[in-house]
């Protein structure tokens, strides 16, 4: 059975609207997307292992995280629990649009991942790695996450790239560009917004970022542009596939679910590593639905993930 695994950061999201605080969550890029996938799982593919490959403090919050993490149907056991450290915190702030802008408090330069626990983490053919953001480039642990996805690939494991780059970043990209390509050279699908390519490359037009940046790296990109298209480029094909238009009650974790539902559409779908080269665009677009609806989902709530309820059947994009 194919397993599910993430590679990246845990923070406790406390969301204000109107500069007052309503919710405190746990989150993260890729714990966003776990927990969705935990969530779905469970109901659907029972025997399918999700799990995460993160670290957080020895604080209560740390305790918080890993227990919703467990409650969630996702495995804590590769899960750093660095003693004397606090676990990060994340500031959103909803706009009127409830498009959130955020405030980190974070120390990546005390960033540490455990040898023995990162060691029990096993890749077999097509399982499916999504990793991204800070956490898949931080030099302090680059040695880490680098093993982790070369294992991965070298076991035919299908790696998920989303790259999530913050302008707060800006200042460490001289020291982290190398680990940004290298991971798209490992990857198999590269995932990323027009607003991060912005800061990266300076160009927001996907065919200008595919044919000069991921092209040369990965096959497959996906780009985002919030309410626009989808662009979807492989080695043979520029598709380009409409987003939904919905009321939102927050974005936090719109992109973050639509990795989730990438990934749930690719295990629904038994989609292996070698099947990725010559999906039909039809299929494509279907991936695609699943993956907006899971997005969709998460924007009708204050949470970041979708709701425990939510369904869409696994041979088939109707949702229910």
């Amino acid at each position: 059975m194919r397993k599910i695994i993430g590679i990246g950061e845990t923070v406790l999201d406390i969301i204000f609207k109107d500069d007052r605080p309503t919710a405190a969550i746990p989150g993260g890029s890729t714990f966003n997307a776990m927990i969705s996938l935990g969530r779905m799982t469970s109901k659907h593919f029972s025997e399918t292992q999700v799990m995460m490959v993160t670290q957080t403090g020895s604080d209560h919050v740390g305790d918080i995280v890993t227990s919703f993490m467990e409650d969630n149907g996702v495995s804590s056991l590769a899960v750093t629990r660095n003693p004397g450290t606090q676990t990060h915190i994340s500031l959103a702030f909803l706009d009127k649009d409830n498009n959130g802008q955020y405030e980190f408090y974070k120390d990546h330069a005390s960033a540490s991942l455990r040898e023995d626990t990162v060691a029990t983490v096993g890749f077999e053919e097509n399982d499916l790695v999504l990793f991204g953001s800070y956490f898949a480039i931080n030099p302090r642990i680059r040695a880490y996450t680098q093993a982790l996805l070369t294992k991965a690939r070298n076991a035919g494991a299908i790696l998920y790239y989303d790259i999530n780059f913050r302008k707060n970043h800006l200042h460490d990209l001289p020291d982290t560009i190398e680990n940004i390509r290298e991971n798209c050279r490992l990857s198999d699908v590269v995932r990323g917004s027009s607003e991060d390519f912005g800061y990266l490359f300076g160009t927001t037009c996907p065919e200008e970022i595919y044919d000069s940046h991921i092209r040369p790296l990965c096959r497959n990109f996906i780009c985002t542009q919030g309410a626009g298209p989808v662009e979807v480029f492989t080695s043979d094909k520029h598709m380009s596939f409409p987003v939904e238009d919905y009321e939102t009650v927050s974005t936090i974790g719109a992109g973050d679910n639509f990795n989730a539902g990438f990934l749930y559409a690719l295990l629904a779908k038994n989609i292996g590593r070698p099947d990725l080269d010559s999906i039909p665009r039809s299929e494509w677009e279907e991936i695609v639905f699943i993956a907006g609806r899971f997005s969709k989902n998460c924007c009708q709530s204050i949470d970041n993930y979708v709701c425990k309820d939510f369904e869409i059947l696994p041979d088939t994009t109707q949702d229910i």
